[in-house]
């Protein structure tokens, strides 16, 4: 808003050629200066013009330089008018061109990227696909092929799969809303389809694309939060998996363990805690809005949580839990050991 109204408009209908052809010379320069950059460190081509266009216009900063410039007299007040508004325009543009480039160039570039890359491995056509491969996917990457089990990976991120591959992963490069990539990579014949990416808007086109196309495929998603649960519920995607859940329960588990509580207790709680909270999910899931009727029935869900946890506690299902980590058993193991 502040630099849409630090546009004069007199100043641009007195020179509009003049305004014009300084305003594309210097996006035009500057773009010319962060391709070249880009190059200087190797990056991709999607990335340079994402650098490019991101980057093009007149920093805010100008602003600054340009009344500290016209208080020494170094502008005249034509010259200052003029520079402001260049200087709006620019920045006023960058968005424009952002989104020109990200919806007519880069799906161009990706494509172009993609069809370079070898294609051959993804016929070997996996059972299981994994899509995004960042801290989330790589997780899950490494934990199944420490068992055997060997997944077809795309993540859509160029660099990382570059790096990936030098870390000795065969991970590749794609834009995995495009059914023609996961058909290449064999949807048609696999089992399941674990999306790992960070993007709730993108992993929920990837849902309903492959739900309405291949409805014979298990799809097992990540979640941000609860609330991109729900949206995933409301599409009828059942194996969805909240990637703070089990780390947040994990430390509070932890925590109540220094207190002085059981591991083997804690655990069946743990236990018990995720099971009402899937089930108060499910229930939540209906409410079409976030409104004061959600806030009402998300209170009482949490109420009846806890009440159930304690009751569970109390009436003794923790109680005989006492197995390989109470006292008793570690005295006796502390005996066994000096023997």
């Amino acid at each position: 808003m502040a630099v849409g109204a630090s546009i004069n408009f007199v100043v641009i209908a007195k020179s509009p050629f003049t305004i014009g052809g300084i305003l594309l010379a210097i996006l035009i320069i500057k773009a010319i200066v962060l391709f070249l950059t880009g190059r200087v460190f190797k990056l991709k081509l999607d990335q340079k013009l994402l650098l490019t266009f991101g980057l093009a216009q007149i920093g805010e900063f100008a602003f600054i330089l340009l009344a500290f410039a016209f208080n020494l007299n170094i502008l005249e007040q034509d010259e200052m008018d003029m520079m402001l508004v260049i200087t709006a325009l620019s920045m006023s543009l960058t968005p424009i061109l952002s989104l020109l480039n990200e919806r007519l160039l880069l799906p161009r570039v990706g494509t172009k990227e993609y069809v370079k890359r070898p294609m051959d491995h993804i016929a070997k056509s996996q059972k299981i696909i994994l899509i995004g491969f960042g801290h989330f996917g790589s997780t899950v990457g490494r934990f199944l092929r420490s068992h055997g089990v060997e997944a077809t990976i795309l993540d859509q991120d160029s660099n990382r799969v570059d790096f990936l591959r030098k870390m000795g992963f065969e991970v590749y490069y794609g834009d995995a809303t495009r059914m023609d990539l996961l058909e290449s990579a064999g949807i048609a014949e696999s089992k399941i389809v674990i999306c790992a990416i960070d993007n709730p808007s993108v992993t929920k086109e990837i849902a309903k694309l492959i739900k309405d196309k291949y409805p014979h495929v298990e799809l097992m998603i990540r979640a941000k939060n609860r609330y991109e649960a729900y949206d995933l519920l409301n599409l009828g995607i059942e194996n969805i998996y909240r990637e703070s859940l089990d780390t947040s329960l994990s430390l509070a588990k932890d925590v109540l363990s220094k207190m002085g509580f059981r591991k083997y207790t804690l655990n069946r709680q743990v236990q018990n805690f995720i099971k009402y909270d899937e089930e108060s999910l499910r229930r939540l899931a209906k409410e079409s809005k976030r409104d004061d009727n959600y806030i009402f029935k998300a209170r009482k869900e949490i109420e009846e949580q806890e009440k159930l946890l304690d009751q569970d506690f109390k009436r003794g299902i923790v109680d005989f839990d006492n197995q390989w980590d109470s006292e008793a058993i570690k005295q006796a193991l502390n005996k066994m050991e000096d023997q």
